[in-house]
């Protein structure tokens, strides 16, 4: 933990071979890396230490190289917003696989390994550990929790909604002030950026939104809402106010069973959008050849959200089509008496 927590007064947010003293503001790049050609690696970082005491909390995005939502998200907070009554200090951290951005890829070009399964990475080890290795020691451990930006793989997209291991206390909290209608419950892989922050003390949380490869302005004014809600929650912002989304349902993470796959080749016709309720026996899409006739018609097994839906409209059998999620009457009910899906 930094300490920034303290009521004596601001502190100083220490990194190797930085400082940033309370009132200041740093914008620099942080090498964690090398090129083939000896040229290094480097991740953008804003420190912005608070002339007042209070949390210290990052924010970081790209992990995946080709998710940008959150890329904006994470550059308005750090560039656009009025910081002087903060009261903590913010680690912004737009563009954390930076190797997979430049690529426009969603894993490291090397070897094509997940950024977001090498935390907390390990100093003389894989490049990929090499990378989280510094990343997480120098801005992620020394925080009080974190928001961790994200968007569903090419091809397909997410409702908005936050990912959260519930059964930790400081993690649930962040989740429900973030004031999302959607939380799937979960404490993630190991390796995973909150598994292993939540782990160490360091309540990090996943906000799901959107597709990659764009940038969709709903949904970054969305998070960025949910953004101010938290620092309301913590005190970061002490004159803001945090937010109840009008409905909540929380369910219990997924397994293989929860993607509807394709058991025909075609062309997918979709029935129901991201965010949706569909209920048990529904036509969620269709599968049709090039004359679009031998129809394959795919029905909910059970009641449930869709949390992620095809948008690339062609499969093979086996591919995914949608992410139902399982949910009981009494949430289906809420959900139906709440517009039928989640604000977006």
């Amino acid at each position: 933990m930094s300490g920034a927590m303290s009521t004596d007064g601001a502190e100083a947010f220490t990194f190797d071979g930085g400082r940033v003293e309370p009132g200041e503001t740093e914008r620099f790049r942080y090498p964690v890396s090398e090129t083939y050609l000896g040229d290094p690696v480097r991740v953008p970082v804003t420190i912005i230490n608070g002339a007042q005491p209070g949390p210290t909390a990052f924010l970081s995005a790209a992990i995946h190289g080709d998710e940008l939502n959150g890329i904006e998200v994470v550059r308005e907070v750090a560039r656009e917003w009025t910081h002087a009554d903060l009261c903590g200090t913010l680690v912004c951290l737009p563009v954390l696989n930076v190797q997979g951005f430049v690529a426009q890829e969603r894993y490291l070009p090397i070897y094509e390994r997940d950024l977001n399964r090498a935390f907390p990475g390990k100093r003389d080890s894989t490049s990929s550990n090499r990378i989280a290795h510094r990343i997480y020691h120098n801005f992620v451990a020394p925080c009080d929790f974190g928001l961790d930006f994200h968007t569903s793989t090419r091809g397909r997209t997410n409702t908005f909604h936050v990912r959260a291991d519930m059964d930790d206390e400081g993690a649930a909290r962040l989740a429900r002030a973030f004031g999302t209608n959607l939380i799937v419950a979960g404490e993630g892989s190991e390796g995973m950026l909150r598994h292993e922050a939540t782990e160490d003390g360091v309540p990090t949380i996943t906000l799901e939104m959107g597709e990659a490869h764009r940038f969709e302005r709903a949904l970054i004014d969305h998070a960025l809402g949910g953004v101010r809600s938290v620092f309301a929650e913590y005190g970061i912002y002490p004159q803001e106010t945090v937010r109840w989304p009008g409905w909540r349902t929380v369910v219990e993470g997924w397994s293989e069973k929860t993607w509807l796959r394709a058991d025909a080749g075609g062309i997918v016709e979709m029935h129901h959008d991201r965010g949706e309720l569909v209920r048990e026996g529904e036509t969620v899409c269709r599968i049709t050849n090039p004359f679009k006739a031998d129809a394959t018609v795919v029905e909910a097994p059970f009641t449930g959200l869709l949390v992620g839906v095809l948008e690339n409209p062609v499969v093979y059998p086996g591919n995914p089509l949608c992410h139902l999620v399982e949910i009981d009457e009494t949430q289906a009910e809420l959900i139906e008496g709440s517009a039928g899906r989640p604000h977006e």
